[in-house]
């Protein structure tokens, strides 16, 4: 018997249906549907051309769900190998001009991003999501992940959404940003911090 690969598929918008491949699950976990299904309908319209960075991208599944609803652009910031090059076959089936991939340490490249960002007349969307089990080297995952929040000097920024495991303690303020609100599924919840105007 064949060993199946897991996949995921692409809810809505102009690649409905399309098939993405995921990274073997020990490494990475996908979003729940769930999950995902929620956070786009939270978004709605309000992700039109806007850009889209995914930290800790995995397949990229949550940044290419934007693309398919008309994020102007996505990028993705992916520190494992084998998950990278998933990421980058997912990206093929949808559209590749639109993305733009990083192999590399989160920490560094998604402020980097940012900072070429910071200038732009575009609104950005950060979807950060931590790997959840502590591995060697991942307790202070969430803290260095609140840190870089507290760091980011963009005006720009439209939204940031942090998911995380249900039982982790949120700060109310990160900086220039503040939380919305939080949304629980199950062990996963999803965070939303806006900008202090």
């Amino acid at each position: 018997m064949k060993n199946s690969k897991p996949t995921t598929k692409i809810i809505a918008g102009k690649f409905k249906g399309k098939i993405l491949e995921l990274p073997s699950l020990d490494v990475t976990r996908s979003s729940k549907a769930r999950l995902k299904e929620s956070f786009f309908n939270v978004l709605q319209f309000d992700i039109c051309d806007k850009v889209f960075i995914e930290s800790f991208a995995g397949s990229g599944s949550i940044g290419l769900e934007a693309i398919s609803r008309d994020a102007k652009k996505a990028y993705f910031v992916e520190l494992d190998k084998n998950s990278y090059k998933i990421l980058i076959k997912n990206c093929k089936v949808t559209d590749p001009n639109k993305c733009q991939t990083f192999l590399g340490d989160t920490f560094v490249q998604t402020p980097a991003i940012l900072e070429n960002l910071r200038n732009s007349s575009d609104e950005l969307i950060l979807y950060i999501d931590p790997p959840f089990d502590y591995r060697e080297g991942m307790e202070e995952i969430y803290e260095k992940s609140f840190e870089m929040i507290k760091n980011i000097k963009n005006e720009n920024i439209f939204l940031i959404v942090v998911e995380h495991v249900s039982t982790l303690e949120i700060p109310e303020v990160l900086g220039n940003f503040q939380l919305q609100r939080t949304k629980k599924f199950g062990k996963s919840s999803l965070s939303y911090f806006e900008y202090i105007k």
